[in-house]
């Protein structure tokens, strides 16, 4: 019996220590969520095979995760966008897996060209906050609208106009940037 007790308080203070660590994980992921959708978001955590687990199921489309560190990102990196997306951050992960930047876009465009480049949701936003740390992190957004061309949207293609712009115009990788912050 007096076995039962410590092994009952120690195991009293994993659990309590593993939900501390889950609920600053959840924090952590929703830095990058709008306001008004904070609380119904999805949270994943990415794992090394580029599966995830759900910490938290949401009640809208809104997803986001942790990505602080991962091959090809800043050292600090919140990201949320929709769950339909999560097939091309899964593939966008095993891309970035290639350290050579040049191997790493040959790569990229093949996949554009033949077709196997999987399209992110039409009019879907990216949010993130992103930095080399927390405390110099900054707010980013864009709207993927793949295929988009200066012609199908009268937005040009470049900055030096000023205001919302396409990049990578044309291509699956196509998006808004949101001048700003």
């Amino acid at each position: 019996m007096k076995h039962i007790v410590p092994m009952a308080v120690c195991a009293l203070m994993v659990a309590t220590s593993a939900f501390a660590q889950a609920t600053a994980d959840i924090d952590t992921a929703l830095l990058a969520a709008p306001a008004n959708l904070r609380d119904g978001a999805t949270v994943i955590k990415w794992k090394p095979d580029f599966t995830y687990d759900t910490l938290r199921k949401g009640t809208n489309r809104l997803v986001c995760m942790d990505r602080s560190g991962q091959p090809g990102q800043q050292a600090f990196m919140i990201e949320c966008t929709s769950v339909a997306n999560l097939d091309r951050l899964a593939q966008n992960m095993k891309f970035e897996t290639e350290p050579d930047r040049a191997k790493r876009q040959v790569a990229l465009d093949a996949a554009e060209a033949n077709g196997s480049r999987v399209k992110p949701e039409y009019g879907s936003v990216w949010y993130h906050v992103m930095g080399a740390d927390r405390e110099r992190a900054r707010n980013h957004m864009t709207i993927a609208v793949p295929g988009a061309t200066t012609q199908s949207t009268g937005l040009p293609d470049n900055p030096r106009q000023g205001g919302v712009w396409i990049m990578n115009a044309g291509t699956s990788t196509a998006h808004l940037m949101t001048p700003g912050e």
